[in-house]
């Protein structure tokens, strides 16, 4: 059987990079050395710019330390110039992390986090420190999930399923990165577009006016209506389930960011909603549009998922070997 070509497409922090990363986990290709110790790298600069974002929107936002004496430490944050992070420099700073995350102050800002950008796995380190600062700490599967780094230009991974080689294709999801998008539509198996349904209440980083799920709505319209892609199958992840979960649990309601919405602020509602506002783009049926609710960095999620997807594209596959 010939080879399934997948392109990943969603705007940045949909989750096309943490889905990939599972793929190599469940698949069992796992990370070489120094892609581990690239990880670490990554997780030490997720810790310190994390909390450095923290400690600017605590002060933007006037929301006064519970400690005045952590000020101090907020200033040592903020005068981290962004490089290379070793363990090394990352210890310097750790101190004034635990300290500031200790602090109500820098909770308050952390609750108030959709008014500004900050990555979602700020709190998963956070919450870790203690085993992220021991001096023989190797990142695990679940760390790697949580690093966060944008891809710049493509990520191509293989791999053999059922004897069928996969081959996904990731590109950059910022707009500077979508120009390279085009190089990539050659011969499509299936096209899997990613949706961080969880962002109803954020901006871009972009741009900081435009809504992150308009953003995705207005890629997913391009993509889904193009000439191109007629005979390509979509696959939609709407992500981050876990994450819209906890923000309706918290009261935020996507009433007040979609006005057109009148159902209640239950999980099933909101992701009733979040679907009909994608699939209704679609202004033909000539292909198959099948979609998914996920969470990228739940491993067996992914894996359940996975498996239908799958098992979808090879019939898929098969029938189209079957008309040629």
């Amino acid at each position: 059987m010939k080879q399934v070509r997948i392109l990943l497409l969603g705007a940045g922090e949909s989750g096309k990079s943490t889905f990939l990363k599972q793929m190599r986990i469940i698949h069992n290709l796992g990370f070489d050395p120094d892609t581990v110790r690239d990880f670490q790298h990554v997780i030490y600069l997720n810790c310190i710019q994390g909390m450095r974002v923290l400690v600017d929107a605590q002060r933007k936002l006037g929301i006064p330390w519970e400690n005045p004496q952590n000020s101090l430490h907020g200033d040592i944050l903020l005068n981290y110039h962004p490089g290379f992070v070793d363990q090394w420099t990352f210890t310097k700073y750790v101190p004034s992390i635990r300290a500031c995350w200790s602090d109500e102050a820098i909770r308050k800002a952390f609750s108030k986090r959709s008014l500004f950008q900050i990555s979602d796995s700020v709190e998963y380190f956070f919450e870790n420190m203690d085993r992220i600062t021991h001096k023989d700490w190797i990142p695990t599967y679940n760390d790697i999930i949580h690093a966060r780094r944008a891809t710049k230009g493509i990520y191509e991974l293989m791999i053999p399923i059922n004897r069928v080689p996969f081959h996904f294709i990731d590109v950059g999801g910022q707009r500077s990165q979508r120009a390279k998008w085009l190089q990539c539509f050659d011969s499509i198996t299936s096209i899997l577009f990613l949706v961080a349904s969880s962002e109803f209440d954020q901006v871009l980083l972009e741009d900081r006016t435009t809504n992150r799920l308009e953003e995705s709505r207005t890629i997913f319209d391009a993509i889904v209506n193009n000439r191109i892609f007629l005979k390509v199958s979509m696959i939609l992840f709407l992500n981050k389930s876990d994450l819209l979960r906890a923000k309706l649990a918290r009261g935020i309601k996507i009433a007040d960011h979609f006005p057109s919405y009148t159902g209640d602020n239950s999980l099933e509602s909101v992701q009733a909603f979040i679907l009909n506002s994608f699939t209704s783009l679609r202004r033909h049926d000539k292909s198959a549009l099948y979609y998914h609710f996920t969470t990228a960095i739940d491993t067996e999620n992914i894996r359940i998922v996975f498996n239908a997807v799958k098992s979808t594209i090879l019939k898929q596959n098969l029938a189209n070997l079957m008309l040629e």
